[in-house]
């Protein structure tokens, strides 16, 4: 293997917030294999999604830009493969590539997720740059077979063994890549690690029986922002609580976190299989999330808000021997971690990334770290429909957001408000806040060509009617090229 390039392994789960690890604070979390890894890594505890639903960030994570600048502003659009891509620079830079789990870049249907037309991602393009072992699925969460199933290079669903927990089998799937690799390997190696959990549904026959027992008695009340009614007007469907969903959320919780405790299992395994694979020193580890959840805070379920527990995510990165240990409040969001990681390995970024290179701040030289990060969310989670749109910027301290609907602010001091109780909109103890991080909010949308539209201007002016993106506020794309006919068979 080339010393100047070390291997890369990415880790990252669906819908885990900071605040359900033991190293972010939760006293009912059972992860010491996470917390452990934070003590070895750069823990970023200020680390945020940019827009924070899963299609947004994987599309953000793979092409170090905005939504506005990717153009993946809902869940269930196929991207457009004609954009230069993290695993791209990887290929080409002879990497070995593996991609295991959740993709959610490809389908452009809502529903009907075990269709292959929309499970399944064919070779070629829409797979941006991961030429190398491909072990999985555009969008699933239910993680037992049959219903839990991934994909190689045929359509044709491939399944796990009879009561194995599906983020158990990707994780053997990647210890066996490191394994091989560390026998055989005569190139460097990138591994994506894509888990589902801790993502709902949280009920008892999809979560590990030894897991849901050690939650089973566990109390998990209201937090203090819980409300008893929904966010309502900019709540989309997916964010609405019934009164069922509310008698829940205690169940919900425990399940939760059942799963959070599964996945700490699981990612002790990898690291000890790095360990044994003795790559430690010659591979870069990283640990995040794509989002968190809301369980009722703010009237809220899910994500796809710029309260704390949808945007902020744990993140840490390990590169034994070249990253020292600690902690760092810098304000790094998704946008950033490509350009990172691959100035860490020593790779060139693709023209037009947007994201800050911050690994020569990660190795300890004296650079600059961002002290903001922008937050944008254009539409529900999943549907055309308008009035969920929001922008915000976040600093270490502070939160300011705005509706497009009805142009209504918030401002949030989390330093002594850490629950975003209050809105500090008005009182003049804070006009200066308010004016600066407004003004830096809309310097930093205006450099983007970011307009802040109505979710509907996306759909009838950046798709093909289809829901494949064919063009982004900052580039025309052009027609997306044809599935390949084994996609549709």
């Amino acid at each position: 293997m080339p010393a100047s390039h070390p291997n890369l392994i990415f880790v990252f789960a669906d819908q885990l917030q900071a605040r359900a690890l033991g190293c972010h604070g939760s006293a009912q979390a059972v992860t010491p294999n996470i917390d452990a890894f934070s003590r070895q890594s750069l823990m970023f505890t200020q680390a945020i999604a940019n827009s924070p639903v899963c299609t947004a960030y994987r599309a953000t994570l793979m092409t170090g830009k905005y939504t506005t600048s990717h153009g993946m502003v809902i869940n269930e659009l196929r991207m457009h493969p004609g954009q230069r891509c993290f695993a791209h620079v990887l290929t080409e830079a002879g990497f070995d590539t593996a991609y295991i789990g959740k993709w959610h870049l490809y389908a452009n249907q809502l529903g009907d997720h075990r269709d292959p037309r929309n499970s399944f991602v064919p070779p070629g393009p829409h797979r941006l740059g991961f030429d190398g072992e491909w072990k999985a699925y555009n969008f699933n969460h239910l993680n037992y077979s049959p219903d839990a199933f991934w994909h190689g290079d045929t359509p044709e669903p491939q399944h796990y063994g009879e009561g194995v927990f599906e983020s158990d089998a990707q994780t053997d799937f990647a210890i066996d890549f490191v394994r091989r690799h560390a026998h055989d390997g005569t190139n460097p190696y990138a591994l994506f690690l894509s888990w589902g959990p801790p993502h709902d549904p949280w009920d008892a026959d999809n979560v590990p029986a030894p897991y849901w027992r050690m939650f089973a008695d566990a109390d998990f009340p209201n937090p203090p922002n819980y409300r008893a009614y929904n966010d309502t007007p900019y709540c989309d469907d997916w964010a609405r609580l019934t009164d069922g969903d509310r008698e829940r959320l205690p169940e919900w919780r425990r399940g939760y976190h059942a799963q959070v405790a599964s996945i700490d299992a699981a990612f002790g395994r990898l690291l000890a299989a790095i360990e044994g694979a003795d790559a430690a020193r010659d591979t870069i580890v990283v640990f995040t999330s794509d989002h968190g959840e809301m369980f009722g805070a703010h009237g809220r379920r899910a994500k796809n808000i710029f309260y704390e527990e949808a945007c902020h995510v744990p993140l840490m990165v390990r590169w034994t021997g070249q990253i020292a240990p600690g902690r760092s409040e810098a304000c790094i969001s998704a946008v950033d971690l490509m350009p990172s990681l691959l100035g860490l390995i020593g790779l060139a970024c693709p023209d037009g990334v947007e994201g800050d290179d911050l690994s020569g701040f990660m190795r300890g030289q004296d650079a600059a770290a961002p002290e903001d990060a922008l937050m944008q969310i254009c539409g529900a989670t999943a549907a055309w429909e308008d009035g969920h749109e929001w922008r915000a910027l976040r600093d270490a301290r502070y939160t300011y957001a705005v509706y497009r609907r009805d142009g209504a602010e918030l401002l949030f001091d989390r330093r002594l408000d850490p629950y975003q109780l209050r809105n500090l909109i008005g009182d003049p103890e804070y006009i200066d806040v308010h004016g600066r991080l407004r003004a830096r909010m809309l310097a930093r949308m205006e450099a983007l060509s970011d307009t802040f539209e109505a979710s509907s201007h996306y759909r009838d002016t950046w798709t093909d009617g289809a829901r494949r993106i064919v063009r982004s506020a900052t580039r025309d794309f052009g027609p997306q090229p044809a599935a390949a006919p084994s996609a549709a068979s």
